[in-house]
């Protein structure tokens, strides 16, 4: 958990909250979507992560694109914003948020997959025909939207 959202936490508890962030599309030359398995709930989810203080949502796109896969993008598109309570999550540990979502397309990437913030147990790469089982529902979201 980030900066900013530690310290709400440890203000309001579990309680829910509203959280503005980005989520990044990632695709390979095969056109297929980068998910990372993520660490804390266990589920196949979108590159992203919350806001941070003084920071654009494009900020955001870059810093969470490279903490939580190690890619850096050229260029970041706009896709949509995301918000409503079908993006309620409720995390294992019994925190609430209402996510307001800022997809990104990241356009030119470079660099190595590498899970640098411990928030990832694998990144891979699937086909919008072939997505991984437990997929996160704000993921789920978001390919249903855009991508099939």
């Amino acid at each position: 958990m980030a900066g900013y959202t530690k310290e709400i936490r440890e203000l309001v508890g579990s309680k829910p909250l509203i959280l503005v962030g980005s989520t990044i599309i990632v695709m390979n030359d095969k056109k297929e979507i980068l998910f990372q398995h993520r660490s804390d709930t266990k589920e196949w989810g979108l590159p992203g992560g919350a806001m941070e203080i003084g920071e654009s949502l494009e900020q955001t796109a870059d810093r969470e694109l490279f903490e939580e896969t190690g890619l850096k993008a050229k260029n970041f598109k706009f896709i949509d914003v995301l918000s409503g309570s079908n993006l309620y999550y409720k995390y294992p540990n019994g925190d609430e948020v209402y996510n307001v979502i800022c997809v990104y397309l990241a356009e030119d990437t470079k660099g190595e997959l590498a899970m640098n913030d411990g928030e990832s147990l694998d990144l891979k790469y699937f086909s919008v025909n072939e997505l991984p089982s437990q997929l996160d529902e704000r993921a789920k979201i978001i390919i249903e939207k855009h991508f099939i």
